[in-house]
């Protein structure tokens, strides 16, 4: 296996996106331990708050070949040595189920809608890049920003705590009181906290790109649209506790003030 020169840009060999009820889901798309090793520990460092001890779902289905299971336990224990939780395997097939029952780990077939879809649209051009990479901030023009939503899943006019979580299935979600930290909220649609967002936001949980996530303070550790991502080391310091929106743009997350 290769090794990448210091500072060079290569494709990371590890993605990582949030799914329903923020649980992530690495795609190993190479076997590399040393990298991946590397890259995983960079991500928990940088943003302890997100990922120290977060469930993680490993799917190997972009990997040349499934690996052995020896091969796939030595990949759990350095996924847990790295901060992480390995709590199964993605991508319903049966050579997968066979490796789940080997490792005794559950099976999360969700995850393959969207990941097949996915990877049929990558096919003809790879991105360089991972889809966590920053985007910088931008205005959507006004015919982006009128898009139609999915009506409201579930609306709530008490503050979202530290420690709880509320999750809008099949439509959008509204707080009409704020979001505090270490709280999450999670929509299928999208997001819209008429007060202060702090913790997690994650719209778009079944992939929904078109969803968006609004509010009126913008104090957010990590804002997600159908898995693409972006932490607070990654937002502007001028959208700090302003209103904002953020929304999809050519595979990037954006974000802007509201006007």
């Amino acid at each position: 296996m290769g090794t990448s020169k210091p500072g060079s840009e290569l494709e990371q060999v590890g993605e990582i996106k949030f799914g329903q009820v923020g649980i992530a889901n690495l795609r190993v798309k190479e076997l590399d331990m040393a990298r991946l090793r590397s890259e995983l520990s960079q991500k928990v460092e940088a943003a302890p708050q997100l990922f120290s001890r977060a469930p993680l779902v490993i799917d190997l289905s972009h990997l040349p070949s499934l690996p052995s299971r020896e091969a796939t336990t030595a990949l759990l224990k350095m996924i847990h040595e790295c901060g992480l939780l390995p709590v199964g395997l993605a991508y319903g097939t049966r050579d997968n189920e066979e490796l789940a029952q080997q490792l005794d780990l559950p099976l999360l077939a969700k995850f393959r809608a969207s990941f097949e879809r996915d990877h049929s649209q990558n096919d003809a051009a790879p991105p360089s890049r991972a889809k966590s990479e920053s985007a910088p901030a931008a205005k959507p023009r006004g015919s982006e920003a009128e898009t139609a939503q999915p009506a409201v899943g579930l609306y709530s006019d008490k503050p979202v705590r530290s420690g709880q979580q509320l999750y809008a299935r099949h439509g959008d979600l509204v707080i009409a009181n704020l979001v505090g930290n270490g709280a999450e909220v999670i929509a299928d649609g999208s997001i819209h906290v008429y007060g202060a967002l702090r913790g997690r936001a994650l719209a778009g949980a079944q992939g929904d790109e078109k969803a968006r996530i609004f509010c009126q303070e913008f104090h957010a550790e990590l804002v997600s649209i159908a898995g693409i991502y972006r932490v607070i080391e990654d937002i502007p310091t001028e959208l700090r506790g302003k209103p904002v929106q953020a929304w999809l743009e050519n595979d990037k997350l954006l974000l802007g003030t509201l006007a």
